[in-house]
């Protein structure tokens, strides 16, 4: 369960600072009806500390640790909309993806430049006009025309082919990239 840690992690703190507040009351009970000495307590109170302190830490370290967790899946989850939307689509303009994402445009173009980096996409990208292209790998290394304006591609780099007459982007995955290659 994504985010878990932060449930476990705030039961540790609770539980912690519960069992230390019942420790100091009874040592403060006790050393009022003449049972210890102060030496005693203080003893008493330290150890508790060097017990629970380490049960505390561990409790915040696994409450910040699942929020950072649930911060990432929801990135996650956004980009497989995105990525949902251009594939089941075929073309998406990026006005689409910021109301549908309801996301600042400069955040959706820089998950776009992600989730093509990590080469999750496959297709072209025409910034000038704001459209993605979901392409088929196949057909971009079959006939190598712009999914944009139909002209011949070159090939620019490392799963990057960009069309010369009306600049688009075209990414492909690993796979595709090494045929186009070939």
């Amino acid at each position: 369960m994504v985010g878990s840690g932060k449930v476990v992690g705030l039961g540790l703190m609770i539980v912690s600072a519960v069992l230390l507040a019942a420790f100091v009351g009874w040592v403060l009970t006790a050393f009022g009806a003449d049972e210890t000495s102060s030496g005693g307590m203080t003893l008493g109170i330290l150890l508790a500390l060097v017990v629970l302190a380490p049960i505390f830490g561990i409790g915040v370290y696994l409450f910040r640790r699942g929020a950072v967790e649930q911060a990432q899946f929801a990135v996650v989850t956004q980009q497989k909309k995105l990525l949902n939307m251009v594939l089941t689509q075929g073309q998406v303009t990026i006005a689409q993806l910021v109301a549908e994402l309801q996301m600042p445009r400069d955040t959706v173009e820089e998950m776009i430049r992600d989730v093509v980096g990590k080469q999750l996409f496959s297709g072209a990208i025409n910034w000038e006009k704001g459209v993605l292209y979901s392409v088929e790998s196949q057909q971009l290394t079959g006939d190598r025309k712009c999914p944009n304006c139909g002209g011949q591609l070159a090939f620019a780099g490392k799963g990057l082919i960009i069309c010369p007459y009306c600049g688009s982007e075209v990414f492909l995955t690993k796979r595709a990239a090494a045929e186009t290659a070939a």
